[in-house]
């Protein structure tokens, strides 16, 4: 574990670092990756970023990941498209993007995260962007972004970007005071006739699990 957190350390050190230049050179710059399986450690280096910078945010924690195996990495690269944005090869920030099993048309963005001087600049739109973009291109009609009832940025940003909540909770799987212990399914339609996808108040949301991640 030890190895783990200084190799962790010196990327992290780097990641925070260098993002104190992005407003200064702008979102112009920055370019959002969709990530294969042989890039996994960029993967994995802005994960690990992530839980350790904002473990309040996510279910699992640095410790439970730090030490996962190339094996563990690649196999979780094909569970869900992950989209990296980055400038000069520094990473600074990632969503995934998962489809319903039981229904190819239904989709989900989750791990939504950007590092702390990147934000409010408008990267974390970028990025839900990229998904929703690549979720039409995949023939899906709705994605769906679970967030906390308390947690009001949140449900700003998705209600400003065009998600509705769908009147599905569920109990949240991350211990966080701040947001609440319940989420609430949020849905953008995908469809460019809203009328022609079903009201998602009435029909079958993404199930509680939600995609592989």
């Amino acid at each position: 574990m030890e190895g783990a957190e200084d190799d962790f350390e010196s990327g992290f050190t780097r990641i925070v670092r260098t993002a104190r230049s992005v407003r200064a050179f702008g979102m112009s710059e920055m370019t959002i990756a969709v990530l294969g399986t042989e890039d996994w450690q960029r993967y994995r280096d802005v994960r690990l970023a992530a839980l350790k910078e904002s473990p309040n945010s996510f279910t699992a924690s640095f410790d439970e990941e730090a030490d996962l195996d190339e094996d563990y990495w690649r196999e979780r690269m094909t569970r869900s498209l992950r989209f990296l944005a980055e400038r000069d090869a520094t990473p600074y920030g990632v969503v995934s993007l998962g489809r319903d099993e039981d229904d190819p048309t239904v989709g989900e963005v989750f791990g939504l995260y950007v590092t702390p001087d990147a934000r409010n600049t408008g990267l974390s739109w970028r990025l839900v962007q990229a998904a929703a973009d690549r979720a039409k291109d995949d023939g899906m009609r709705q994605i769906h972004y679970w967030v906390g009832t308390e947690n009001a940025r949140a449900i700003a940003f998705a209600a400003n970007f065009g998600f509705r909540p769908a009147g599905e909770r569920r109990t949240t799987r991350i211990d966080n005071e701040e947001f609440g212990d319940q989420e609430v399914a949020m849905v953008l339609s995908l469809s460019a006739d809203p009328g022609s996808v079903p009201n998602p108040t009435r029909g079958r949301v993404t199930p509680k699990s939600g995609p592989l991640r």
